[in-house]
């Protein structure tokens, strides 16, 4: 594929729903703290693919498999495929499940009545199963990453409507907001949920449509791990990377560089604009807020379909890694087989929509899992298979960046499971009783 269409494809691969809760984010750390933190997370993403890419050409394999082999040999290549099968089924999961709980709202947003309880449309597991069949499954048995390129302009396309929507409403929104009983709904960040709302926010106006410059608070340490996972698309990079016309580690490295800036573009404007209209009283799920206003504003619910859609279109993506990881571990050494190929799509796309459709808690089931699997594939993998398995003296310049990035990836691991236990905790109180 062209380096064009390289960047729209890990632009998508970027950005999921975890947009929707970086408002959230800056409200808890200050938009000083938020800008900082996000420059460092986006900076790391890219050294973490140019530690991969760097590795890749010193080896000349090109799959995070093959790393994981060149490094511990057939354990680490069950490690990395193993993170990319767990990583993207949850993922996958998760934004199947957002389809299946607000796709309904969203219809019933756009009509004009309210629709009979028992309309086939108003039923998620029929609209995900309807989705899944004409959307997903055609899309996730193309053969080659590349042929997404034009589905990924239009998911980044949405991406760009949402945070324009998010721009304009700054200048239309009241704050502080009316007094409502309308309920929040639910949608995602990323696999880790941070369901602490700014219940201590004061109760002056003044104070709550002022913007903070810098907070530091237990909640501060939520927005962290919601961050550094903004800019996981390391499964996607080796596929991408060896689809480019005439493929060089340099051009994937532009590439690269090139889709963590335009995404780090979109998550600032929406995350400071979403921030500067609600301040102290954005929730988790920034779309959500402008629900409060009005039931019907069908700019909103066209921007909410728009993310839905988004969403929709990266499950093909992920999935695209995920069946090559399997496939690697259970045929790696045979030639391309269109049975092989439609047997793991078909194993796959049917385990995701059998977890999103009977498993009403996946999001607590895979917390767990997609804060371990994510971190190892986005900073402690690509950190360890180099200082493993590049040639370049212990003490070098890259070795100790590599080892810097292995650090920080275990601090944010172990950071992301503490504040899940700390949440799950919360909300289950009575468990510790037993």
């Amino acid at each position: 594929s062209s380096s064009g269409l390289a960047v729209f494809n890990l632009t998508h691969a970027i950005m999921g729903s975890g947009i929707l809760g970086l408002a959230y984010a800056m409200a808890q750390t200050g938009i000083v703290l938020f800008s900082l933190l996000l420059v460092l997370v986006a900076s790391l993403a890219a050294y973490s693919i140019h530690l991969l890419l760097k590795l890749c050409q010193q080896s000349g394999v090109n799959s995070y498999e093959d790393l994981g082999t060149l490094a511990l040999g057939r354990k680490g290549k069950i490690m990395a495929a193993g993170a990319i099968i767990l990583q993207n089924i949850g993922a996958m999961s998760s934004y199947l499940f957002i389809i299946k709980s607000e796709m309904p709202k969203v219809i019933r947003g756009f009509l004009n009545y309210e629709p009979a309880a028992n309309a086939w449309y108003m039923h998620g597991t029929y609209l995900l199963l309807l989705l899944a069949l004409l959307v997903v499954l055609p899309l996730a048995f193309l053969p080659k990453i590349g042929f997404l390129g034009y589905v990924s302009c239009v998911s980044v396309f949405f991406m760009l409507f949402f945070t324009i929507v998010v721009i304009i409403k700054k200048f239309s929104v009241p704050c502080p907001l009316p007094p409502t009983n309308v309920t929040l709904g639910y949608y995602t960040v990323k696999l880790l949920k941070c369901h602490l709302y700014n219940s201590n926010a004061s109760n002056s106006s003044d104070d709550a449509c002022s913007p903070k410059l810098f907070t530091l608070s237990l909640q501060s340490a939520y927005a962290i791990p919601t961050m550094a996972f903004s800019f996981l698309c390391h499964t996607s990079v080796l596929p991408i990377y060896c689809e480019l016309q005439r493929p060089s580690t340099g051009k994937m490295q532009k590439v690269a560089n090139t889709s963590i800036s335009l995404a780090f573009i979109i998550y600032y404007l929406s995350a400071i604009f979403g921030y500067l209209t609600f301040y102290s009283s954005v929730s988790p799920e920034l779309l959500e807020m402008y629900g409060l206003l009005t039931r019907h504003d069908s700019l909103v619910m066209s921007v909410r379909l728009c993310i839905l859609m988004s969403v929709l279109l990266t499950v093909p993506l992920i999935h695209f890694p995920a069946r090559k990881a399997v496939l690697k571990l259970l045929a790696d050494e045979r030639p391309f087989s269109w049975l092989h190929h439609t047997l793991a799509t078909l194993a796959l796309i049917t385990l995701i929509l059998i977890l999103a459709i009977f498993v009403p808690n996946i999001k607590e089931v895979f917390g767990f899992v997609g804060a371990t699997t994510s971190t190892c594939l986005l900073f402690i993998f690509p950190a360890l298979f180099y200082i493993i398995a590049s040639r370049e003296p212990l003490l070098s310049p890259q070795k100790m960046g590599a080892l810097s990035l292995l650090v920080f990836g275990v601090a944010v691991c172990l950071m992301s499971i503490t504040l899940i236990i700390l949440g799950w905790a919360r909300q289950h109180p009575h468990a510790n009783t037993h």
